[in-house]
């Protein structure tokens, strides 16, 4: 018989682990002593502690392992598992590929250029929205201003009574043949009324993102961040770009917090 802690270094396993499947009944030990509590194993359960070592290596579940080992060793389910597994490693060493490689970018800019980007820029999916909105069509950026706050305002005196109605102010930004569409609003469940329009945002599957913080007047140059960055990573922008208003409380936008937001495909940027 062998004690508990040389059947887990025989296995290249813990005795933790070796516990908790004798208790998920999945390992028991060939000895259990009543009153002290001492577990020691037959050698010939080795071969059990592999295949249920080399099944949890390939992404199985507790369950998925018991099943298999009470009822036998299913070829299909097994295909199964490996094919999801390999996609899932696919899925691992392409990210693990765009880190690196974002790495090596990173430490070549500050080897060479001494400088880093003047905001932090991460990759996420962007949720869909559900906007009580107002849109317009816009000569250029120079009438943004002018039209958003407004536009901001109008609709907060029709829904500012409901809880939580003002909490999400975003803008979205689509560049036209002949202009700037720019749609206003507060992400929220409000009812349609005349004063405003119901405007669905689609889900994105990634973004590239930056935090703006401080007076708009200088967002400008956060976004020119963005796109540079964008480009560095071989990507390229696709549809509008949103720009979320953590915080605009204040008057002198000091202390304001912006998300830009601008959705990507990968591939060689245009």
């Amino acid at each position: 018989m062998l004690s508990i802690g040389a059947f887990a270094q025989l296995g290249q396993v813990t005795p933790r682990m070796l516990r908790h499947w004798h208790a998920e009944g999945l390992l028991v030990p060939a000895e259990t002593d009543s009153a002290s509590g001492y577990r020691a194993y037959d050698p010939s359960q080795l071969e059990r502690l592999h295949r249920i070592v080399a099944l949890r290596q390939l992404g199985m579940g507790l369950t998925e392992i018991t099943l298999l080992l009470q009822h036998g060793i299913d070829s299909h389910q097994i295909a199964s598992v490996l094919a999801s597994r390999r996609l899932e490693i696919e899925c691992d060493h392409r990210i693990s590929q765009a880190r690196l490689t974002d790495v090596e970018r990173r430490l070549v800019q500050l080897r060479e250029e001494h400088t880093m980007s003047p905001i932090e820029i991460i990759q996420k999916p962007l949720p869909a929205l559900r906007l009580a909105a107002k849109s317009t069509k816009l000569a250029g950026r120079h009438e943004v201003s002018e039209y958003v706050g407004p536009t901001f305002d109008s609709i907060a005196a029709v829904i500012g009574h409901v809880k939580g109605a003002l909490d999400t102010p975003v803008v979205q930004y689509d560049m036209v043949d002949d202009g700037l569409e720019v749609t206003v609003g507060y992400a929220c469940s409000a009812a349609p009324n005349a004063a405003f329009d119901i405007v669905e945002l689609p889900a994105v599957e990634i973004a590239v993102c930056g935090v703006h913080l401080g007076e708009m007047s200088g967002i400008a140059a956060s976004w020119q961040a963005i796109h540079e960055e964008i480009a560095a990573r071989r990507m390229s922008p696709t549809g509008p770009c949103r720009e979320l208003y953590v915080r605009a409380e204040s008057d002198d936008q000091a202390d304001w917090v912006t998300e830009l937001q601008q959705p990507v495909t990968s591939g060689a940027a245009g």
